[in-house]
């Protein structure tokens, strides 16, 4: 059988996980980048994770991508957030070496055999009644190929600009992509115009850290892939520091706010509002006397440092002022100035949820080139758009994982900003988590050809002993004798008669962990019993954990389980595809309009088009039925 072949355009977090995805599953694939010293580049904050991110990170992980492991192997920092908060929102953040990640990724790319990498640049591709059939690159030459994945990031007709100056580059001054646009145009597809941008990046001697916090990263290292032992990422760990914008900074924005390529009418794209620069702070929130401005590394082996939290497109003289106006940067050295970046990107809702285009076979689009932002937001949609290209079935559904809301909010709403992954948009956060990601989506990995047969057995001997373990727990029954010290030591109410362990573990102030000296339920690393000696340490560890958080919320889970249940039908009620809406009597004009142009697969997705009302849908769920 020949295999198939497909060509991913890009080599950023989206590429990078769209071509692996694909070549494990069994495609043939060539991965043309603008520059193979530019491949897995981390042009903003050199960080995985983070609120919500760090879901699609472990969800990647689950489904056999590469993120997860590449940032084990490669981080400086290490910390979980949101720990205050319920495990729903917990959330990884690891801050990268810059150069050592990028340098993992392309090796694990050049590792594996179905993929051969290029540099050079698509300016065209072709299509032949409405299939993609090749790729024209700037040379003139012709590949030929199946499908094609567009993962351009920020790169497509881009340029950098701060104060006058204007560049026509991609990030950090690497060279943009001028022919495709056009391209895209011409097989129908409405562009839109985006910004992002980066602060500058200062040497770390000129930073006086006395006058700062410091933050260090967690004693406890929890790794983002499912795969990677806690043992073998223990590593001495880089600070990063804390200060704070001060009145000065303000009046010095506010002074030359005019200068700034945002505020001057050389920039017209929208910018993302979640991650906004240092003037829309001080314009937007006008009250607030400071802000806050952190110090992170850029690599082991380098002196730069990125100043998260005050991006900007003010000219460089009035940069190193402001910069120098923030507690311990008096002195600071800038060695790359904070710019802004313009790029084009597509209209999501001309994609399938599979995020292919609708009007052309065989042609995918992943990462910012949708409309989101954020590595991770990047990464996941690769993965899907890699699997998809390859033929392969998986169905990530907005009950099913965070990489499910991503995609359908891009496909079914579409964005008039830069999108950007938040706990708050999924609905059923408590199923979602990021402990419980491989639970969820393994076997969907296994069953489309992602993982190998060893690692689903390890997933599967993990997964049966969480129930066995669950179902031990909730047979037994405690003594006062025995539970009542164990409660004191934790100041928890004594009990009088018997009571189940699985009812204890429920209290706040308790944990499975504070009974696993008794037997037959001291099932610790060290000494692991004989039902679950197969896992190692780490996953036995993991099966801990996870029996503590189920049992802990076990109500909480019902109720949310019922509510997927219910939402999971609604989407099973599918809609055709060559439905004529127009022909729909009772249907409003601009549902008409937007259940043509959006084509949504099922009421489920219909319910979530902007501007389609209960009625709308009540009409079509009688027509559809008059259909069958």
């Amino acid at each position: 059988m020949r295999m198939r072949k497909i060509i991913v355009i890009g080599g950023g977090h989206a590429g990078c996980e769209a071509a692996l995805a694909a070549a494990r599953i069994g495609a043939r694939v060539t991965m043309f980048v603008l520059s193979l010293d530019s491949v897995a580049l981390m042009p903003c904050n050199p960080c995985i994770g983070g609120s919500a991110k760090g879901h699609l990170v472990r969800e990647i992980d689950a489904l056999g991508g590469q993120m997860g492991k590449a940032i084990d192997a490669t981080f400086i920092q290490s910390r979980m957030l949101n720990t205050a908060k319920g495990p729903a929102v917990y959330s990884l953040r690891a801050q990268a070496d810059k150069k050592r990640y990028m340098e993992y990724m392309k090796q694990v790319l050049e590792s594996e055999p179905n993929i051969s990498l290029r540099e050079g640049e698509v300016v065209d591709i072709l299509t032949e009644e409405n299939k993609v059939v090749g790729v024209r690159i700037e040379s003139g030459g012709v590949v030929d190929c199946d499908a094609v994945i567009v993962c351009t990031g920020t790169y497509l007709n881009a340029r950098c600009l701060y104060g006058e100056t204007i560049t026509h580059t991609g990030p950090n001054g690497l060279r943009n992509s001028k022919g495709l646009s056009e391209s895209l145009k011409r097989l129908g597809f409405a562009l839109q115009r985006f910004k992002t941008g980066t602060p500058a990046r200062i040497h770390r001697r000129s930073i006086d850290f006395s006058k700062m916090s410091v933050q260090h990263g967690d004693e406890k290292l929890v790794p983002f892939s499912f795969e990677t032992d806690p043992a073998t990422v223990a590593r001495e760990q880089v600070p990063c520091h804390l200060t704070y914008t001060t009145p000065r900074t303000h009046e010095l924005i506010r002074e030359s706010i005019h200068r700034s390529a945002m505020y001057s009418g050389l920039i017209d794209a929208t910018g993302t509002r979640y991650c906004p620069s240092i003037e829309d702070k001080i314009v937007r929130f006008a009250d607030k006397e400071r802000h806050p401005v952190f110090v992170e590394p850029e690599g082991l082996y380098t002196q730069e440092m990125y100043v998260q939290g005050m991006s900007s497109a003010l000219p460089e003289d009035v940069q190193i002022e402001i910069y120098r106006s923030v507690t311990g940067l008096e002195n600071c050295e800038i060695m790359r100035v904070a710019y802004a970046i313009e790029y084009d990107c597509i209209d999501a809702t001309q994609l399938t949820l599979g995020l292919e285009a609708k009007h052309i076979s065989g042609l995918f689009f992943a990462g910012q080139i949708n409309g989101s932002s954020g590595y991770e937001e990047a990464a996941a949609q690769g993965l899907v758009a890699g699997i998809s290209a390859a033929n392969a079935q998986i169905e990530i559904g907005r009950a099913d994982g965070y990489i499910g809301v991503l995609i359908d909010d891009l496909v079914t709403k579409g964005t008039a900003e830069p999108y950007r992954m938040m706990t708050s948009r999924a609905e059923y956060r408590l199923l979602l988590r990021q402990d419980n990601a491989d639970l969820r989506l393994t076997p969907k990995a296994y069953a489309a050809g992602l993982i190998p047969a060893s690692r689903f057995a390890t997933f599967q001997q993990k997964a049966s002993a969480i129930q066995q373990e669950i179902t031990h727990l909730q047979n037994t029954t405690i003594s006062p004798e025995v539970a009542n010290p164990i409660l004191a030591a934790k100041s928890s109410t004594p009990i009088k008669s018997g009571a189940r362990l699985s009812d204890l573990i429920k209290r706040p102030e308790l944990s499975y962990f504070d009974f696993k000296d008794l037997r037959p339920w001291g099932r610790c690393p060290q000494s692991p019993t004989r039902e679950h000696s197969s896992l190692d340490p780490h996953h036995l560890l993991a099966v801990f954990e996870q029996v503590d958080i189920q049992l802990k919320y076990e109500g909480y889970i019902a109720i949310q389980l019922e509510q997927a249940a219910a939402f999971r039908k609604v989407e099973e009620k599918l809609i055709p595809t060559d439905i004529d809406y127009n022909s729909i009597g009772g249907l409003r004009l601009e549902a008409r309009q937007k259940l043509s142009a959006l084509r949504p697969v099922n009421f489920g997705q219909a319910s979530r088009v902007t501007g389609i009302s209960p009625a709308d849908l009540s009409v079509l769920m009688v027509y559809v039925r008059t259909l069958q």
